[in-house]
């Protein structure tokens, strides 16, 4: 999933539905006010993208309920996506939906998903949209410093220092493995889609390689929590390669 934190008020699910859309690519407002044939009515978040010159849009119903929704916010809902013209509704419940919920939802443009099952919607388009950017923007050095190829600095620096090199490519390697996994320009070798996580499940052999990698990144179940330790991980080891680099002035 993106993230592992349950939203812990409607608003923060709101937002964070929001937030997902924005980095798919989605142009996005949040309680977006529109005219109906019912009278004014306020949409929790309303998105739409351009595809080949068409715009597609979405609204999402947020419930941050502690009960299952009944149909009649489906009937109601049905009546917005009509009135709006919008191609698709979604409602997203924290806890779930009644049996007849899903009746009134059959062979309408409107899906009833759990904070999970959003998640799970679009996770494929933020990854290769937001996060796999994010990554290579962010860590793109530490592929550099560690990929088979020596960089021509490495073979400048006094033999003391060489090895500390040596020790650090060894340290970060398995690192880089993992990373160039989400990189943007690996996209063409990425057939079988992004590393899943947790890592220490799908990845069981980069426990042994990868003695160096924090448990924070192997054991992380949403791709946010993910970033977050990667980022921090990553930069560390940036930093210890650019301080050989400095001291010798190369």
């Amino acid at each position: 999933m993106i993230t592992s934190i349950v939203p812990k008020t409607w608003k923060d699910l709101q937002d964070e539905v929001g937030n997902i859309l924005k980095e798919c690519g989605f142009s996005v407002e949040v309680e977006k006010k529109v005219n109906t044939a019912r009278g004014e009515a306020e949409l929790d978040v309303y998105a739409e993208e351009i595809v080949k010159g068409r715009k597609y849009s979405i609204i999402c119903e947020c419930k941050h309920w502690h009960t299952n929704i009944p149909q009649s916010i489906i009937h109601s809902f049905r009546s917005v996506i009509n009135d709006t013209g919008a191609n698709v509704g979604y409602i997203i419940a924290l806890n779930g939906f009644q049996s007849g919920s899903f009746k009134a939802a059959n062979y309408t443009n409107i899906e009833l998903l759990t904070w999970e099952q959003f998640q799970n919607l679009f996770c494929e388009s933020w990854l290769e949209h937001y996060l796999g950017p994010l990554i290579t923007k962010e860590l793109d050095p530490i592929l550099g410093f560690t990929e088979p190829l020596v960089q021509r600095w490495m073979c400048e620096i006094p033999d003391h220092e060489i090895q500390i090199v040596k020790l650090l490519r060894e340290k970060y390697f398995a690192f880089s493995v993992l990373i160039m996994a989400f990189a943007s320009y690996s996209s063409f070798q990425r057939a079988k889609g992004f590393p899943r996580l947790p890592l220490s499940e799908s990845w069981p052999n980069l426990i042994e390689a990868g003695e160096y990698i924090p448990k924070e990144i192997l054991k992380a179940t949403g791709y946010r929590q993910f970033y977050h330790e990667a980022i921090k991980f990553g930069n560390h080891g940036i930093r210890e390669f650019k301080e050989v680099r400095s001291r010798n002035n190369v």
